[in-house]
């Protein structure tokens, strides 16, 4: 076996190295782009003490979100970090206690305002870089699981910890940017459809100009002759999976059926629910049970077989519906990266107000990272995680120097990902403001 150093001298004296040092590229993305002095012009908080500004506050907090800081208290780490600081523009870092006040006093006021930056940034960047003529909504809901005595946590629909408190986020991404579009966080015992008609009337709000389509996917918990009606009338397509009702499942075994494949059946029909105004168009999907089949995916079992029953106003056949609506499961993939990535599973304080201002920073540092790639990297990362984002881009090793009173960052030879940095670096530049 090859023998390593034995005598090595350890020093803990340099303070020019960091492994933030792709935190320059984010940091130049959102300069270009105009964010970081919107945030400063645009979101303001009456403060007593001014050594940070509201702005470098909301930096604080969403670098750490995305450099994989998971909780509050560890971007200590930071704070002794001149050279993250330097790169970031944050020139004093506050501590956790800072920021956890800041979170609690950011909520009830300058909350709203932030909200408006943030969708104004999103109809701006949903256009770019090319503009849709339509966008596909995909609406969920999820449980983040608490621990401890936080505020509006409640017992409610908890299949991973029954009988634990949590929230219960309802959520809407764009299906073909993947961009996070509306969102509400609510407490544990919400059911699913609360607060739809109003997720929908924001998300439809903010809507550029010149999209001539909305189509919504949802699952069952959406299936709701409200929210059909809602957007029938504003001429919205959509594709819903049903919830299988007595009455709805006695109706599947005198259904006359197509076979698609060796494994698949479709059939359809009209059917006007109880208490609804006028039939709809209900497809049906069989498949045998001897298949593996996602929880996501199946609705049903009878008679050796899953089905899947959708309520649907589009145009499209059964197979192509059926496989439209299996696009939806993206938002599955999305979701846990936020819980995953993204600390949404991190609960950071006991209070509800804090807690939601916490919620929007976190998927708007989601969006931020969503358009820096889709805007900056090579196209083998536009569909990368922040994970793979973090290693091969932003966690990247890195020493500042400075000869004749310029800085010089330094960092490795590294192939693909020195290739991506070059790349990405050429594209800020090339960005219209």
């Amino acid at each position: 076996m090859p023998k390593g150093p034995r005598k090595l001298k350890i020093e803990f004296t340099s303070g020019t190295l960091t492994h933030y040092g792709g935190v320059y590229l984010f940091h130049r993305f959102l300069t270009r782009i105009g964010f970081k002095n919107a945030v400063a012009m645009d979101v303001r908080l009456a403060q007593r003490n001014n050594r940070y500004t509201v702005g470098e506050l909301l930096l604080a907090i969403l670098y750490p979100i995305i450099l994989g800081l998971e909780r509050i208290e560890t971007t200590y780490l930071l704070q002794a970090n001149g050279v993250f600081q330097y790169l970031s523009g944050l020139l004093v870092y506050p501590n956790a206690t800072t920021l956890r006040r800041f979170l609690l006093r950011l909520a009830p006021r300058a909350l709203p305002r932030l909200r408006r930056l943030h969708d104004r940034f999103l109809m701006k960047m949903s256009v770019r870089p090319r503009r849709p003529s339509r966008l596909l909504f995909d609406l969920d809901s999820t449980v983040l699981v608490v621990y401890g005595q936080q505020q509006g946590a409640a017992k409610g629909y908890n299949p991973l910890k029954p009988g634990r408190k949590c929230y219960n986020p309802l959520l809407c991404f764009e299906g073909q940017t993947k961009d996070f579009w509306h969102g509400e966080l609510r407490p544990g015992d919400a059911y699913t459809s609360s607060g739809v008609l109003a997720l929908l009337t924001a998300s439809f709000a903010k809507i550029p100009t010149g999209i001539r389509r909305i189509i919504i996917r949802a699952d069952k918990g959406f299936y709701d002759h409200k929210t059909i009606e809602w957007l029938e009338n504003r001429k919205a397509g959509f594709i819903i999976s049903a919830k299988l009702t007595r009455r709805l499942k006695q109706k599947l075994s005198a259904l006359r059926y197509i076979r698609q494949s060796k494994s698949l059946y479709t059939a359809e029909f009209r059917y006007q629910p109880q208490r609804w105004k006028k039939p709809y168009r209900f497809v049906v999907v069989r498949r045998p049970q001897d298949e593996e089949a996602s929880n996501q995916l199946t609705l049903f079992k009878r008679d050796k077989y899953f089905y899947q029953v959708f309520v649907t106003n589009l145009a499209l056949n059964a197979v192509n519906l059926w496989r439209f609506y299996n696009g939806r499961a993206a938002i599955e993939r999305i979701i846990r990266e936020l819980k995953g990535n993204y600390p949404l599973g991190r609960i950071p304080t006991r209070h509800f107000l804090a807690n939601e201002a916490y919620f929007h920073l976190l998927l708007l540092a989601y969006n931020l990272v969503n358009w820096f790639k889709r805007l900056c990297l090579p196209e083998e990362f536009q569909t990368a995680t922040l994970e793979t984002l973090r290693q091969q881009i932003f966690l990247m090793p890195a020493q500042l120097l400075r000869a004749n009173n310029r800085p010089r960052l330094v960092m490795p030879t590294s192939g693909q990902r020195e290739n991506a940095w070059k790349f990405a670096l050429h594209k800020i530049e090339k960005l219209k403001p």
